[in-house]
């Protein structure tokens, strides 16, 4: 089985991943995440999002991926226990001591070992095998050659990032955010200092960016040589760019298992999936080592994507009517699209629109403002409304 695997950093998030076509999500629990500062989830909601995935007939994932130190360990074994025992289908883990802790109180939990670990040859591979690991997140550094061959020397389930951001340092391994700002980039923390402009006297300021992970080209391959989850990068991103990517990369495995992919649906999605992000997009390390055209180093800009204009909340067959929640401006005389994972992608033109009232206005202009635009075309909740910006 092929699975395509979304990040969720709050319930609202989840749903959309799943709604768009995610087969299983990955989430945060309040404690050992390494993304810290997203929201994440409390016990009680990751019952609630265990149940809710269930119920849909998907998995949830939940990352207990930090590099621990002594002060991390004193609950760990209770959390575990309790991930457990709301039935979270596995965890990911980067640290062997969680590991070895699992299999000796025999916490019946399955391993997923994180891209965190850095695997990227047959007998590291193979030492988390011995372990118990089920899946292993490859390195996002992992070449066709790496993968080929860690698939032929132990049969486990690979997970291989294909879209979102890139680390800078390898894997995750970066004391950049200690030693700047003092958050601790392994235990949560990342500052994302590779990010940050550096002076350079009477020069242009440079960074040591890498531009983000773009593999739409290579996933039939990837499918191929023996990956079996396809994973995005994006616990932080909103839910715009979850609904667009997920959408994307669902559209093509599903293409890729009916034999209908083209070479025109590729520049389609790779137009679709660079335009929702702020960075520009590359294959990075599968089929070559990065150049200096995989990074950005001068006069680099990430600007605010503002394409996405609203969310649909209902329908109403009677009157005719989309009920939209706004989220970027737009106005009279638009020219716009509406897509979802059940709605075909389509144009539409904005001669109307009214306010929660009833009453005409020309804009919107009010974050969240609750609108209604006449629509002949049903659509469902959680479609969404963007910028037209160009044909498929």
């Amino acid at each position: 089985m092929i699975e395509l695997l979304a990040p969720a950093g709050d319930f609202e998030k989840l749903k959309i991943a799943y709604a768009y076509g995610a087969d299983a999500v990955y989430v945060g629990g309040k404690h050992f995440s390494l993304r810290a500062n997203a929201k994440n989830f409390s016990m009680e909601e990751l019952k609630e999002a265990v149940l809710y995935a269930h119920n849909l007939g998907k998995k949830l994932y939940v990352t207990v991926n930090i590099i621990f130190h002594e002060d991390d360990v004193s609950f760990l074994e209770e959390y575990l226990l309790e991930l457990a025992k709301i039935g979270v289908d596995a965890v990911i883990v980067s640290d062997v001591y969680v590991i070895s802790l699992i299999q000796k109180k025999k916490i019946p939990l399955e391993v997923h070992v994180s891209t965190q670990a850095s695997i990227l040859n047959e007998m590291s591979a193979l030492f988390y095998k011995n372990m118990g690991a089920k899946r292993l997140v490859l390195a996002r550094e992992a070449s066709r050659e790496d993968i080929k061959k860690i698939k032929e020397k132990t049969n486990l389930d690979l997970e291989c990032f294909v879209h979102g951001a890139m680390c800078t340092s390898f894997s995750g391994r970066c004391v950049l955010s200690n030693v700047v700002t003092g958050r601790d980039a392994n235990r949560g923390g990342c500052a994302q200092v590779c990010r940050f402009l550096f002076d350079a006297g009477e020069e242009e300021p440079f960074s040591i960016t890498s531009k983000d992970l773009n593999m739409v080209e290579f996933v039939e391959e990837m499918i191929r040589i023996g990956v079996n989850s396809f994973k995005v990068e994006g616990r932080m991103r909103g839910i715009y760019y979850i609904a667009t990517v997920i959408l994307s990369y669902r559209r093509i495995i599903d293409k890729i298992q009916n034999h209908s992919l083209t070479k025109e649906d590729q520049e389609y999605y790779t137009k679709v999936l660079n335009r929702c992000a702020n960075r520009e997009s590359t294959p990075q390390f599968f089929h070559k080592l990065p150049t200096e055209e995989e990074q950005y180093f001068l006069g680099r800009e990430e600007v605010s994507n503002q394409d996405f204009l609203g969310l649909v909340l209902d329908y109403d067959e009677k009157t005719g009517k989309v009920k939209l929640e706004q989220r970027n401006y737009f106005k009279v005389g638009d020219i716009v699209e509406f897509f979802g994972p059940d709605t075909e992608t389509f144009t539409y033109q904005i001669h109307t629109i009214e306010n929660d009232v009833g009453e005409s206005i020309s804009v919107a202009n009010h974050p969240n403002m609750i609108v209604y635009l006449p629509l002949e075309k049903p659509l469902k909740a959680f479609d969404m409304m963007r910028v037209k910006a160009f044909d498929k």
